[in-house]
């Protein structure tokens, strides 16, 4: 039997899923110390920006990076990366949380390039396994990463003083990651929904994939990069309800409802039913007065983001580890707390007279479905897979 080190670096998700939810509690209870208590952080980023920073290029790309490193030699046929190249890209991410939380002490370009260094490799990493074995069709996977690089670069140029439009980096950056969920989403959601309701016997399937899909997702993506360039721009909101009706219309078609029996199935339909709400708020604050921007970029965040990670990592986990693609009481309950958390965060955009308790609700269940995450389903991740 192996060792568990030698299991940890076995395949991609095994360190990347720790890291991320280790991350995802940790950043987000530093970043409520320092909130709460005025207190400054050794970076160049004020503590807001810096939070944003930690979430959208520290905690996300790390489950993007297990995610996607474990499911390329499913798509390729290739060896997985594992062993030492795969521990040189854990440190190389672990390099990029340091130093832009200590960037303050070093100078910016050191910082920016440390931090800028894993996404690019694992751009790079992605890229080459998919040519590699003529995969043509996940060719657009790694675009995503590459996406995300150059909005965490775009963050550091602003931070440096050039004339850029205010936010375009983290704009960038969550339009990335859900242009991600939503295609990932729509190959995984369906497939999944489908497996499990042939073995019960059912015979109503989700719909293939077809032009309404492919609508869809363009309507969205144009509405949510329109977005990230104008952010203020009145028919961007309006392609943004539209994006949102056809991916309403697109998630019914994958029988959700019929799913609600096992949670490990029923919360992908969740998670992608944030992407739908974000959407509609986006548009619906670019419209009207009416709702809060915030409310809309914490129901990609807190919400979708949230949510499609945990339930992506405690599936992946699961099932390659070797145990029953089920959700237990303690993983419902993670699904149970994100959901909360994500609905709280929302609430406190609209609730301004309560906003402090709200807030510090939702950042408790964040940092506790993380954590408990990473006490349940670390020692799953650094053991040897059950027979």
């Amino acid at each position: 039997m192996s060792k568990p080190p030698a299991s940890l670096w076995s395949l991609a998700f095994r360190p990347f899923f720790l890291a991320a939810a280790i991350w995802a509690a940790l950043a987000l209870a530093l970043w409520i110390v320092v909130f709460m208590t005025g207190g400054i952080l050794p970076s160049r980023f004020d503590p807001l920006s810096w939070h944003i920073h930690a979430m959208l290029f520290g905690f996300v790309p790390a489950a993007i990076a297990g995610f996607m490193l474990t499911a390329i030699p499913n798509w390729t046929g290739r060896p997985p990366i594992q062993g030492g190249r795969l521990i040189a890209l854990v440190l190389l991410w672990l390099l990029g949380r340091i130093a832009c939380l200590v960037s303050a002490t070093m100078p910016l370009w050191m910082a920016a390039a440390a931090d800028l260094a894993f996404p690019v490799m694992l751009c790079a990493v992605a890229t080459r396994e998919i040519v590699a074995a003529r995969n043509w069709r996940n060719l657009i996977m790694p675009v995503p990463i590459a996406v995300l690089a150059i909005a965490n670069l775009l963050m550091y140029l602003e931070l440096a003083g050039y004339d850029l439009r205010a936010g375009l980096g983290w704009r960038l950056g969550i339009v990335a990651i859900i242009a991600l969920i939503s295609a990932i989403g729509g190959r995984i959601i369906p497939a999944f929904t489908r497996n499990w309701l042939v073995k019960r016997g059912v015979t109503v399937l989700p719909a293939a994939r077809d032009v309404i899909d492919r609508l869809a997702l363009a309507v969205l993506h144009t509405g949510l990069l329109g977005w990230a360039i104008f952010p203020t721009s009145k028919p961007v909101g309006a392609i943004l309800v539209a994006g949102a009706v056809l991916n309403l219309w697109r998630l019914c078609r994958w029988r959700g409802f019929a799913t609600i029996a096992e949670p490990l199935l029923a919360i992908l339909h969740v998670g992608y039913a944030w992407v739908i709400l974000g959407a509609a708020f986006l548009g619906a604050s670019l419209l009207t007065n009416i709702v809060p921007e915030a409310a809309a970029i914490h129901a990609f965040t807190a919400g979708a983001i949230g949510t499609m990670v945990l339930a992506v990592m405690t599936r992946v986990a699961r099932g390659h580890t070797g145990r029953a693609l089920e959700a237990d009481r303690v993983t419902t309950l993670i699904y149970a707390m994100i959901t909360v958390a994500g609905l709280s965060r929302i609430a406190a955009a609209f609730a301004v007279s309560y906003a402090v308790p709200v807030l510090d609700l939702s950042a408790l269940l964040w940092v506790m479905s993380f954590l408990l995450f990473a006490a349940i389903y670390g020692p799953m991740l650094v053991s040897p897979r059950i027979s």
